[in-house]
């Protein structure tokens, strides 16, 4: 009579021969806010304290973090708008953002930042986080929704960050904000440091427009032909946004003044490319987005790349 192996020992001997994971990394630990991504040309990180936004971006040129976060509504985070604009002072909603829309923001409210469900490191090259935002009017109020978030490199372009976003809504379908109406999206909404104090929009075959606006908010608007925007620190080195799903006129200037490149610092760059699209109660809304850094030269090789790749590109609304 043949004995049986022990179970525990069976399992063994089927773990051995399955294949490892070539890519695999080690997960993050509780206590690990920033978990970061570099290939050797470029860092980009995105931080569990601060909805799991994308909050650190250097690379060998500049090997200091360019991404702004001084408060939740900084950073380079997703940020969607929908229905009615309603004042809630009653309810706590913030005397200076009041009526708003409803305005869920990865970074979190006015005085809170978003709560992180899933925070993890999928592979050497990728990031992947799934957020539950916060309104942005509010000082402390979750939104009814989801965003998840995939942060890699784009393949063959060391000096290219790849972006991934969606957005669920799960509100009511009889809320107080009412139903669908057409309304613009940040994809997405962009805070650099101040240094970063040089706009320009790319016109293609390596030419750009300057883009000038005194300090804001209210933002100046521009639309760049080929749906990118660069940003240039004094030294030449700059950061590009690409976003073909814009199909709006992209926000953009200064706040504030000075030329400080600290990343806690209340003076700042912004920029947020813009789409219109009926966001509903329960719409999913997919698009992708690509961040290109270096000088003015090596940013207008990968944007004409990008450009023939992914010009046609376009943002994917579900339920709207």
């Amino acid at each position: 009579m043949t004995r049986r192996l022990p179970r525990l020992l069976l399992a063994a001997l089927a773990l051995a021969g399955l294949p490892r994971l070539a890519s695999a990394a080690k997960p993050p630990t509780p206590t690990e806010d920033l978990l970061t991504i570099d290939n050797g040309t470029v860092k980009v990180g995105i931080d569990r304290a601060k909805g799991a936004a994308i909050t650190w971006l250097s690379w060998a040129a500049y090997p200091q973090n360019m991404v702004n976060s001084a408060d939740p509504g900084r950073l380079i985070q997703q940020s969607y708008y929908a229905g009615l604009r309603l004042d809630r002072q009653a309810d706590g909603q913030s005397k200076a953002w009041s009526p708003w829309s409803w305005n869920p923001i990865q970074g979190g409210g006015v005085s809170s930042w978003a709560r992180v469900t899933v925070f993890q490191r999928n592979d050497t090259s990728t990031l992947y986080a799934e957020t539950v935002p916060k309104l942005w009017d509010m000082p402390n109020e979750e939104a009814a929704a989801l965003m998840r978030q995939w942060t890699g490199f784009e393949p063959e372009m060391p000096d290219v960050v790849v972006v991934r976003c969606e957005f669920t809504a799960q509100r009511g379908e009889n809320d107080r904000w009412g139903p669908a109406r057409l309304s613009p999206q940040e994809i997405p909404a962009c805070y650099f440091t101040r240094n970063f104090a040089t706009i320009k929009s790319y016109l293609g075959d390596g030419q750009w427009r300057p883009e000038t606006q005194p300090p804001g908010p209210p933002w100046g608007k521009t639309r760049p032909p080929r749906n990118a925007m660069a940003l240039f620190a004094p030294n030449g080195q700059g950061v590009a946004v690409y976003s073909p799903a814009a199909t709006q006129p992209w926000n953009f200037g200064p706040h504030a003044g000075g030329n400080t490149d600290d990343p806690a610092a209340g003076p700042c760059m912004h920029v947020a490319p813009i789409d219109r699209v009926n966001l509903g109660p329960k719409s999913t809304y997919r698009y992708r987005y690509w961040l290109v850094v270096g000088t003015e030269a090596q940013i207008n090789t990968r944007l004409d790349a990008l450009a023939k790749k992914y010009g046609t590109e376009r943002a994917e609304l579900t339920n709207p």
